[in-house]
């Protein structure tokens, strides 16, 4: 199998053709997927079908972008990191629920973990940096403490951008 291209089938399903019956043909029946940080996502067809189709293929803002970073191939899975870039213009509950669109601009370092069986996906675990986000929305505010907003995601695009300077 070529977990990277049955991969990036499913990630066209959702973000270039953003069709919930596409995406739900690259999952096996009892797929799972787990946003980390907001617990969203779904287990099992029927509730993945609701994920995708009410809350993230319609909330998925029009500018959004996702960047490679590195991508590691094994014999069953694959993990992508990767720069996700978005406005927020639209209700995004997969990832902010309860916010409202501020309309500000986002960068933030995602790492997923995908699992395949069967020649399809299995599982997804789907990590951010939550205060990360929330820093470049508005909706944290970062004196005094131990997170950075947009320069974690630049980090992580430039290895050789230099660290926060300690002590």
């Amino acid at each position: 199998m070529d977990l990277a291209a049955l991969w990036e089938e499913h990630m066209r399903a959702e973000f270039a053709t953003r069709s919930v019956d596409e995406t739900m043909e690259t999952m096996v029946p009892d797929a799972y997927v787990n946003h980390v940080p907001t617990l969203t996502g779904g287990v099992g067809q029927a509730d993945l079908r609701e994920f995708y189709g009410r809350y993230f293929i319609p909330q998925m803002p029009p500018d959004t972008e996702t960047v490679p970073v590195s991508r590691t191939v094994g014999a069953t899975q694959v993990v992508d990191e990767m720069i996700f870039k978005f406005t927020h213009t639209e209700r995004m509950e997969w990832m902010l629920p309860g916010v409202e669109p501020t309309g500000r601009r986002v960068e933030v370092a995602l790492v997923a973990i995908v699992a395949f069986r069967d020649g399809k996906v299995a599982h997804e675990h789907i990590y951010w940096d939550q205060a990360s986000v929330l820093v470049q929305l508005g909706l944290l505010d970062p004196a005094g403490l131990p997170v950075a907003g947009v320069e974690s995601a630049e980090k992580v695009a430039d290895p050789g951008r230099a660290a926060r300077r300690l002590g």
